[in-house]
């Protein structure tokens, strides 16, 4: 709440605007992933739908971005539903590529449908709020953060609810066991199509708010660097976990940012980091600090489980 008031650089805002951005998107990865336990490689086909839709509602229909977002949320709340109903019929790898496969086509659509998406040359000119941008640009930057701020606690909260709710109980059960959840009634489809839905729609108000805060969408919203980005965000704060996308999102946005100084080495650099996460934390850092936390005897319970496991030394 205090950072747009306390930094007074404009370009260190904009840092905290797209980690706040970052983590809506982690989180609403997060829930498909780390919750349900299945690994979808196409969660950037509802951030590009979220996107678009806003392009294409602002700079065609004139509609401002206070509506555009939340419709850009409930047309991948729509793609969720239908993409889901096929997607989550299919587990591990068939899970992984056919997801994968929605977005990649969806990036086809998006540069061969000219008429529609403006093809590769995308959609610019996408409005902010006449009143914003009338403040000025760091004034309006403030405001988009605040903004961004406010969605971000919305996507944890409704995150929040449903982890601790029957249906998020219900899908770590199935993510656990399948056959043992649905010995005690539980459907898995039905649980992993709640996670999914809530996912998409996150993803596509994240990508609304995204396609007015740039001004700018391209089919690269499709694209993997975004999924790679959400991927390595939720490894390193922690799959499973609530506060794990936030904290992911914080590192690795700074980090990359900070290793641009590098130039060339960057991207080997944060290969290295993303590497020793998952090697030496593979729960990543809230799911490690978790069991510190827990204390020894609930460390040893979790090793004398670990050890009752097929192929352990019980």
């Amino acid at each position: 709440m205090l950072v747009p008031l306390v930094i007074r650089d404009q370009y260190l805002v904009h840092l905290g605007v797209m980690v706040l951005f970052y983590a809506v998107l982690a989180t609403s990865f997060n829930l498909v992933t780390g919750y349900v336990g299945e690994f979808s490689l196409g969660h950037t086909a509802f951030l590009g739908i979220g996107a678009y839709t806003a392009a294409i509602l602002s700079t065609r229909y004139g509609l401002p971005m206070w509506s555009t977002v939340p419709l850009a949320g409930m047309v991948a709340m729509v793609a969720g539903v239908l993409i889901g109903a096929i997607t989550l019929r299919l587990q591990g790898p068939f899970f992984v590529i056919v997801t994968l496969s929605f977005a990649e086509a969806l990036r086809l659509i998006a540069d061969n449908w000219v008429s529609l998406t403006n093809g590769p040359m995308g959609i610019a000119g996408v409005a902010q709020p006449a009143w914003i941008v009338n403040l000025g640009n760091f004034r309006a930057t403030q405001i988009l953060y605040y903004i961004m701020l406010g969605i971000t606690a919305a996507a944890l909260y409704f995150a929040y609810r449903f982890v601790y709710s029957a249906a998020g109980r219900a899908a770590v059960t199935v993510r656990e066991n399948r056959y043992v959840a649905q010995s005690v009634g539980i459907r898995p489809f039905a649980m992993a199509m709640q996670a999914f839905v809530l996912g998409a729609v996150l993803a596509g108000v994240a990508g609304g708010f995204y396609a007015h805060y740039i001004s700018f969408v391209g089919s690269d919203v499709f694209g993997f660097p975004f999924m790679a980005t959400m991927i390595i965000m939720v490894l390193v704060g922690g799959k499973g976990t609530l506060l794990g996308p936030l904290v992911g999102a914080l590192l690795v946005t700074l980090l990359q940012e900070y290793l641009r100084e590098a130039q060339e080495l960057r991207l080997t650099l944060f290969g290295v980091f993303v590497i020793l996460i998952v090697l030496f934390l593979p729960r990543g850092l809230m799911g490690f600090l978790a069991t510190r936390l827990a204390g020894p005897t609930a460390r040893n319970g979790d090793l004398a489980a670990g050890q009752t496991l097929p192929g352990g030394t019980s």
